[in-house]
């Protein structure tokens, strides 16, 4: 399905890069909201987020203030002339932040993941204009963020985003939520008119990670960034570390470069040709490589042999690693090429033995 889309068009806000949408991840007291909104708007900002509801897996923790806090939204763009936006996961929400005059809903990482949740939000949306950002599912699945944007888009909404707020892993990391670029990339190639705004809170999970991802954010293109800020954001009663003072987050703001989109590249030619060169070589390195991958799949097969051997992977990935890292390049990165490598290897044997 081919998305309809239309640009986000939000008057009074200048088309630049980045899109700036910033508050605190709760609303918690009317005092606090008005004092973190007055802080924003006197930096510039003209996008105030705010979550009304907070879907938590787990009971006992903190779940928003509901919709008594969307007066306090009401009240901020009536001071402030701020656009407001709030988090919405059921039809009900959807239709108390309408009521209350919300500018822009976005869509939770949880229900992303969720197709009947999302198809009840679409269905609340029917007739209605009004941006709507998609967050990406927990799990890093492109075809369930590509989904849940369709349904929405399919309920006739045009005006969508994306947010990329990273996704969970088992693995240890210095991310609350793995950053996986390579995603929201390929979401970019998928979808090239889809705005993608960038998460830097979610993602770090730690305010001093922050700035080096906002930077990050903008080096691959992004349209915008969504950020975590609150008047007094060691005492937040949810996401404490990673939500910055509005002073720190204009910081921020100044020193992040923003490269042009626009640049010519006819002087990449030269380099890119040499890139297509290094890519054919490849290609047949890797072809040579599985026609050998071949042969011992048939040795395999002749002497009754198991396909993995467990040993033998282990010292190639070690070895490569090793050897990718004399010559500059990520251990880690050799090693997932590899991981690659020998899952297709073992692929083509499987077809040798099982003729």
């Amino acid at each position: 399905m081919e998305l309809q889309l239309e640009p986000l068009k939000l008057e009074g806000i200048e088309e630049k890069r980045p899109l700036v949408i910033a508050g605190p991840c709760s609303a918690e007291t009317e005092e606090q909201v008005m004092d973190t909104a007055r802080q924003l708007a006197g930096k510039g900002v003209k996008i105030f987020r705010a979550g009304i509801w907070k879907p938590r897996t787990k009971p006992g923790g903190f779940e928003g203030v509901g919709v008594e806090g969307l007066a306090w939204l009401k009240a901020v763009k009536q001071e402030t002339g701020m656009y407001v936006a709030t988090e919405v996961a059921t039809s009900k929400h959807v239709f108390e932040a309408l009521k209350a005059g919300i500018d822009i809903l976005w869509i939770g990482a949880r229900t992303t993941a969720n197709p009947f949740a999302m198809q009840e939000i679409a269905d609340a949306l029917k007739g209605v204009d009004i941006p709507v950002l998609v967050k990406n599912p927990v799990n890093p699945d492109l075809e369930l963020w590509i989904g849940a944007l369709e349904r929405i888009n399919g309920a006739g909404l045009k005006r969508l985003g994306a947010i990329h707020r990273g996704f969970s892993s088992y693995d240890k990391s210095i991310y609350r939520n793995l950053p996986q670029w390579h995603i929201p990339i390929e979401l970019r190639r998928r979808i090239p008119n889809l705005p993608i705004i960038c998460d830097p809170s979610h993602i770090g999970g730690k305010r001093e990670l922050v700035a080096p991802l906002s930077q990050q954010a903008m080096d691959l293109g992004f349209d915008g960034l969504i950020v975590e800020s609150h008047c007094n954001p060691d005492c937040a009663w949810s996401d404490a570390k990673q939500q910055v003072t509005p002073d720190v987050l204009d910081y921020i703001l100044n020193l992040l470069v923003i490269r042009s989109e626009k640049q010519t590249t006819e002087n990449l030619a030269e380099l890119r040709k040499q890139i297509d060169e290094c890519d054919n070589e490849l290609i047949q390195i890797l072809a040579k490589r599985m026609r050998v991958a071949r042969e011992i799949g048939t040795y395999k097969k002749e002497h009754a042999m198991t396909i993995l051997q467990t040993g033998r992977y282990n010292e190639i990935l070690e070895k490569r690693g090793s050897q990718g890292a004399l010559c500059g390049l990520d251990a880690d990165f050799i090693k997932k090429v590899f991981e690659a490598i020998h899952e297709e290897s073992v692929r083509q044997q499987m077809e040798i033995i099982n003729k």
